[in-house]
């Protein structure tokens, strides 16, 4: 059907636990999600069929909505009157998703482009292998054996390189012979994206032993990324291979009007498609129970410096979690780092044991106002570890963006510089159950704000009911029906964070300022080390006038005053005088945290 055709529409997210379907219908006022049901998923036994758990979804659809939209167990389709859809489309990580290993050359070149590459197609990487990873060849091959990867992806060498190395790698998973992890009557695949002098010699080593699939170099020279080509060959991959032996796909794939997309890879094309479309910086994340995937698409200058490049990133934090994952939270971030987010005393030891009573307990949820702010104070951490990831991963190329050597390149401890500028970030979108389900959307805005820390002027924004995987297979078909629903009602505008870049001492007025809404003005002034909360209503904009101190940077330079436009929301402008990086004080640690969450509302006085 013609774009223009699609009056009424049927998405699904077919999770890990639940699958989520929505209903979108196309209004006078243009395209709104109206309905949405829920299903337990039901790839696992006893029922090992995922198209149960799309019917249950449906089915509680049709009750809700009051349209027909299944006859037995096939869905209506075209639409008429009352009954039927236009199209059905869908989204999956169902079976724990798109697992890849990949490998490359050098680690901190090809090996990083192609952990971008595979992140980028929606796959959580389960380990990567380059040849100066100080892993002896033994250690390589038993590893390839252990995780039974979904694919591999392979890459190394830019075109006219050396082929030597390559080669080996392709040697190593030859010698693996790796089973995939689902169905055993076909061989793994492997996608090949290297120098294209080693084509044939890679043929030659995988012959027989894997399916290979040959792409674009995803790194044709050191000064540039090609990893479109690589992102569609998985994708097409996951399709055919891995959806196909999942109990249920192959019927599941006969009912959908477009592809399939892992959820990842949906959710990381609405945050392109809207960061472009606006032609701004923006970061998404979405935490879940086992895992943390955060989103980035930036602009930054070209080779040339004379036109911007949209650069898109994706990272997996796959042991960062807020149920399943919560005890390696505790672990990696240390109890002392939680701690200084609750804000109440607490014993150590009481902590700990409500951690782990989480892990053994991972699909409860919290009962008490206590239990909700020890849960929020473990996800600011969760949130803060997996976005330090992220701008690990999200770096310029090794040897070009800072005019290094060639031998710097292949220096493994010299990083690139991570794209992502607090300063120029217009927007933060939050996902999940700890974000998009907080009782009060408050709490959601200091969650984000004390774990990603904003500087200067940044928007805030939380998916309202995690429909963002829908929106972003639907913008395959339909551009225009999935940003208009991602307009009117999956993004949840919190407000605008005003804040210093830099380091601010307590006591001092950090910045004053003078915000007009249509005509009206409210002044005020800002301590340092105190948060300040203006209202402001959702779809309405003020324009500020800050002065800083002499020594408060809020974008423009230490001392220099700032004029911008704010948008408002459910919770308002928030002005942020705590400096960067945001420290609390040891001492009061307690009556420090609740003085800013009440500052915001975010709990009860």
């Amino acid at each position: 059907m013609k774009p223009e055709d699609l009056n009424v529409i049927v998405a699904t997210d077919c999770g890990s636990t639940t699958t989520k379907a929505i209903l979108i219908e196309r209004k006078p006022e243009g395209y709104r999600q109206t309905y949405r049901g829920e299903a337990p998923t039901t790839v696992e036994a006893p029922y090992e069929d995922v198209t149960r758990g799309v019917l249950n979804a449906m089915a509680e659809l049709e009750e809700l909505s009051g349209r027909k939209i299944l006859d037995g167990e096939r869905i209506i389709t075209p639409a008429r009157g009352n009954e039927g859809v236009d199209v059905y489309i869908s989204t999956s990580s169902a079976g724990g998703g798109l697992q890849m290993m990949v490998a490359g050359v050098v680690q901190s070149m090809t090996a990083e482009s192609a952990e971008r590459a595979a992140l980028g197609a929606g796959a959580i990487v389960m380990d990567v292998l380059a040849s100066n990873d100080n892993r002896a060849p033994h250690e390589k091959i038993e590893r390839i054996r252990t995780l039974r990867p979904d694919m591999v992806l392979l890459s190394g060498g830019t075109d006219g390189g050396t082929v030597r190395h390559v080669v080996e790698m392709a040697e190593f998973l030859a010698a693996a012979n790796p089973r995939p992890r689902l169905g055993s009557s076909y061989n793994l695949p492997v996608v090949y994206a290297g120098n294209i002098d080693a084509r044939e010699a890679v043929k030659k080593s995988l012959g027989g032993k894997a399916e290979l699939h040959i792409t674009e170099n995803l790194r044709p020279t050191l000064e540039r990324e090609n990893l479109g080509p690589a992102r569609d060959e998985i994708h097409d991959l996951f399709l055919k291979h891995v959806m196909a032996q999942a109990p249920g796909y192959p019927k599941l794939m006969q009912w959908v009007g477009a592809p399939i997309m892992p959820t990842p890879a949906a959710v990381g094309n609405i945050i392109q498609r809207i960061a472009r479309s606006r032609s701004i910086n923006i970061v998404g994340v979405d935490i879940g129970g086992a895992t943390t995937d955060v989103f980035s698409d930036y602009a930054i200058p070209s080779e040339e410096a004379k036109t911007l490049e949209r650069i898109f990133n994706r990272s997996v934090s796959a042991n960062l979690g807020m149920s399943y994952s919560v005890s390696n939270v505790l672990a990696e971030a240390g109890l002392a780092n939680i701690l200084r987010w609750v804000p109440f005393d607490i014993d150590e030891s009481d902590l700990r044991d409500r951690i782990k009573n989480k892990m053994i307990r991972p699909t409860t949820i919290p009962q008490t106002l206590e239990e909700l702010k020890i849960e929020q104070a473990i996800g600011r951490e969760a949130l803060r570890l997996a976005f330090v990831q992220h701008k690990r991963l999200a770096v310029g190329l090794k040897g070009v963006q800072r005019g290094r050597t060639i031998s710097e390149s292949f220096d493994t401890s010299a990083s690139g510089e991570t794209l992502i500028d607090m300063r120029t970030l217009n927007m933060i979108v939050g996902s999940g159950g700890v974000l998009s389900h907080a009782p009060r959307r408050a709490q959601s805005a200091m969650m984000i704000i004390d774990s990603f820390a904003p500087e200067a002027i940044t928007r805030l924004c939380v998916d309202s009911i995690f429909m963002m995987p829908h929106l972003g297979v639907l913008a395959e078909i339909n551009e225009q029906a999935a940003t208009e629903v991602f307009e009117r009602d999956c993004l949840i505008s919190l407000g605008t964070c005003v804040s210093s870049v830099n380091e601010v001492k307590a006591g001092a007025v950090c910045f004053e300022y003078v915000m007009d809404v249509a005509g009206a003005k409210r002044e005020g002034a800002v301590q340092a080390g105190e948060m300040v909360l203006e209202p402001l209503a959702d779809g309405l904009t003020a324009k500020v006038s800050l002065r800083p101190h002499r020594s408060v940077d809020l974008g423009a330079g230490r001392g220099k005053p700032v004029e911008a436009e704010v948008h408002g929301g459910v919770v308002g402008v928030i002005f942020d005088g705590r400096g960067r990086p945001i420290v609390v004080p040891e001492t009061d640690r307690s009556k420090t945290v609740t003085r800013w969450a009440q500052a915001l509302g975010a709990y009860p006085a």
